[in-house]
């Protein structure tokens, strides 16, 4: 429920999340610098990031910032667990939950006034709950727009709590830089940045004609609209992915065509196996593409298969095929994901290769396809089912390809935030 012209909108964000459960998890690591992950930055503590390392970052860059640094290896198990608890306790706050990825979220409260109390005490009791039952800190953002929701978080983070006034909406966010808008990156605000606009106020003064010719029509209408604090969207509760991933740092050795293919393999009859498999029965594989909210419903299909390298010089390229026919069968896919990877192969050769990873998106579920002849959509092919059923019997690494047995898989990583 949108209650218009309240402030009934949390953006709850959990604060440097892998870093803060590996510091939950061993108090030797509390109150000084950690790293998760060696080759690339998946998270760093705010004592890290007080010495300039940041998400993404690669691990050399790092470790010469914050020479005093702990690295530790991700646990994607011990961050889905704690994602699992954390998004119950925002269930338990209210129903109306968005999840936008395994650390954050959005919550409608507009119904919950006469029980429960002021927005900025609900937000304070859930604050007080997350640290109390999952031992984590939380940024909590209250406004009446979720795009106003969500930049108030970031401002009051770390482990903070700030509640924008309707009434003061255009002084909180007219002096921020443009990079606070939702959208903006490096390049466009660089684009911004040629032309005088730094604050969000510039972008505001700049007028939409303006902005549409820089940015062009979706994105300059967009800003626009920020800019001017119209934001119309209500929380939604049915939001479901659209996309799953995974990715592997490999280190920096160089790997054979034969290898690159191995894990990519690999990769697929993961993801293939998580498509065909219903929602929410594949936790026992830890997901950074998880679904907080653990909808039910079918199987899934995807209609694009999208490969992601990181080079050794650590420019990326992200290549995409879209399918004829939306999918699960895991031959398809992997037909596809090997035609991306031999593209890239060229560049891969010349310029190594330190991270491989592949999306399968334009999800759907299984009985949304128009069936074709034969219709045997919902038999499945037969070895793709026989393998899911002996995985999910004995465990995801009870039946592998033979060509794989004894290779270095590289290391799983958690599927990081598209840069500009």
């Amino acid at each position: 429920m949108f209650v218009r012209g309240l402030a009934t909108i949390l953006h709850a964000d959990l604060d440097s999340f892998y870093a803060s459960v590996e510091q939950r998890d061993d108090p030797r690591l509390r109150g000084r610098p950690v790293v998760v992950g060696g080759g690339v930055v998946l998270a760093a503590s705010y004592e890290a990031r007080a010495h300039g390392v940041r998400t993404a970052m690669n691990g050399r860059q790092a470790r010469a910032l914050c020479p005093q640094a702990i690295v530790v290896p991700p646990r994607m198990a011990a961050y889905s667990e704690a994602s699992r608890r954390v998004f119950a306790l925002f269930r338990d706050t209210t129903p109306e939950v968005e999840g936008l990825s395994i650390d954050e979220a959005f919550l409608e409260i507009g119904g919950l006034a006469r029980i429960a109390g002021t927005p900025r005490e609900i937000a304070a009791r859930l604050r007080e709950r997350v640290a109390r039952e999952a031992g984590l800190p939380i940024s909590v953002g209250v406004a009446r727009t979720k795009f106003l929701a969500k930049v108030a978080s970031g401002a009051s983070k770390p482990d903070g709590l700030l509640v924008v006034d309707p009434a003061r909406e255009r002084e909180f966010l007219h002096p921020l830089p443009v990079r606070s808008l939702w959208g903006v990156g490096a390049v466009t605000a660089g684009r911004l940045h040629e032309v005088g606009v730094r604050t969000v106020a510039d972008v505001a003064a700049l007028g939409e004609a303006a902005l549409v010719s820089y940015l062009g029509p979706a994105a300059g209408r967009h800003l626009h609209a920020l800019a001017h604090l119209r934001d119309p969207r209500p929380v939604d509760t049915h939001r479901t992915r659209r996309s799953i991933g995974s990715q592997r740092a490999l280190g920096r050795r160089p790997r054979t065509d034969a290898e690159l293919d191995g894990i990519l393999a690999s990769t697929v009859d993961r993801l293939a196996r998580r498509l065909r498999a219903p929602r929410g029965s594949d936790r026992d594989e830890p997901d950074e593409t998880l679904d907080p909210l653990g909808a039910a419903g079918g199987g899934r299909v995807c209609r694009t298969v999208v490969l992601r390298v990181r080079f050794g010089d650590y420019a990326r390229i992200t290549r995409s095929h879209t399918l004829p026919v939306a999918t699960a069968h895991t031959p398809t896919i992997l037909s596809a994901a090997r035609r991306l990877l031999r593209d890239a192969l060229p560049d891969i050769h010349a310029r190594g290769i330190t991270l491989l990873g592949l999306s399968l998106t334009n999800l759907d579920r299984d009985d949304a396809l128009q069936l074709e002849l034969p219709l045997d959509a919902h038999a499945g092919p037969a070895l793709d089912t026989a393998l899911d059923a002996v995985r999910s019997r004995f465990g995801s690494a009870s039946v592998g390809r033979a060509s794989r047995l004894g290779h270095d898989e590289g290391l799983q990583v958690p599927l990081l935030p598209e840069h500009e």
